[in-house]
This record gives structure tokens, C-alpha cells and sequence, in this order.
């Protein structure tokens, strides 16, 4: 399962190669200082907005890779049965990631201690 962490200046998604295959791209990294807000979200598929392309996706199953509507792209790698952490970006290629975590709670509640008052 993918990994959502900071490493120094910067937000890493870390993919397995199952995911990059998945995926059709490597890890996402943007930097820190992009990042607005993070949150948990208990139904993320909701959440994803636009199209796939490119990436794989089976509805409500897994969704892994870039999806695009009008109002920019978004990253998701996502799996049925979980919670996720959303994290709002500024500025840069992607305006959301979205990733499931088995504790989604802890790595929201870790990345938003981090983020400026």
C-alpha cells in the first residue's frame, strides 16, 4: 500500500511497483511549503473527482494514478474498505492527493502538526 510521508522540504507518495505499474507513473513528491490542508475522509471514492487518464480505476475498488476535471488533476491511490488522507495543495501539478492508510487518523493528525499555524 502506498505511503503518504514528509521527507525534509518535501510531501512523498511513496508507490510500491505494483502501484507505478498501476499507476503508470513513480512516487508523487511536491513540495512542503505547497500543502494547505490535510484531512481524514472515511469515504474518499466519493471524493474523487474528473477522469482517469492516465491510471487504473474499478469504481468503489481501487482507483491508482492521475484523474482530471476542469479544475486541475488530482493523484489517488486508493482501496476499498478504508479511510483515506486528503491532502489540499497550492500551486504545482496536482491540487489533491488522496491515499488510503490503514491509519489514515495518525498520518492526518502527524502531517497537520506540521503544517504552519
Amino acid at each position: 500500500m502506498a505511503t503518504l510521508r514528509r521527507e525534509g522540504n518535501e510531501l512523498v507518495v511513496r508507490l510500491n511497483d505494483i502501484e507505478k505499474l498501476g499507476a503508470l507513473r513513480g512516487d508523487v513528491r511536491v513540495p512542503w511549503s505547497a500543502v494547505r490542508d490535510v484531512r481524514l475522509s472515511e469515504q474518499p471514492f466519493r471524493e474523487l473527482a474528473g477522469m482517469r487518464a492516465p491510471g487504473t480505476g474499478l469504481p468503489g475498488v481501487i482507483a491508482l494514478g492521475t484523474w482530471r476535471d476542469t479544475g486541475g488533476k488530482e493523484f489517488a491511490a486508493l482501496y476499498r474498505g478504508g479511510p483515506a488522507v486528503v491532502v489540499m495543495l497550492e500551486r504545482g501539478d496536482w491540487r489533491r492527493l488522496l491515499v488510503s492508510d490503514h491509519d489514515a487518523a495518525e498520518t492526518a493528525r502527524e502531517l497537520r502538526e506540521d503544517l504552519p499555524a
